[in-house]
C-alpha cells in the first residue's frame, strides 16, 4: 500500500492534468465562441432551420463544455481537500 506521500504525489499529478484538460477546454470553447461569430456573421438574416439548428448545437456545445470545466472544478477541489485531509 503506498504511503501518504505517494498518495499526495498522485493526487497532485492527477490534479495537474486534470488543470490542463480545462485550459484544453477553455481553448474548446474559444473556438466555438469563434465558429458561432463566423456562423453568425454569414447567415446573417437567415430564417433556414438548418442556421437555427446549427446555432442552438454549437450553444449546447458551449454549456457542455462549461459544464464539463464545473465538474472536473469541483473532482481537484475534493482531491486537495482529500490530500489535505492524509
Amino acid at each position: 500500500m503506498p504511503g501518504v506521500e505517494e498518495i499526495r504525489a498522485g493526487i497532485a499529478l492527477a490534479n495537474e492534468k486534470a488543470s490542463a484538460s480545462i485550459a484544453a477546454l477553455q481553448q474548446a470553447a474559444q473556438s466555438l465562441e469563434e465558429a458561432q461569430q463566423s456562423l453568425a456573421q454569414a447567415t446573417s438574416g437567415s430564417t433556414q432551420e438548418e442556421v437555427n439548428q446549427t446555432h442552438g448545437m454549437l450553444a449546447e456545445a458551449l454549456q457542455g463544455i462549461n459544464g464539463t470545466q464545473t465538474t472536473i472544478r469541483a473532482c481537484i477541489t475534493s482531491a486537495e481537500n482529500y490530500s489535505a485531509r492524509l
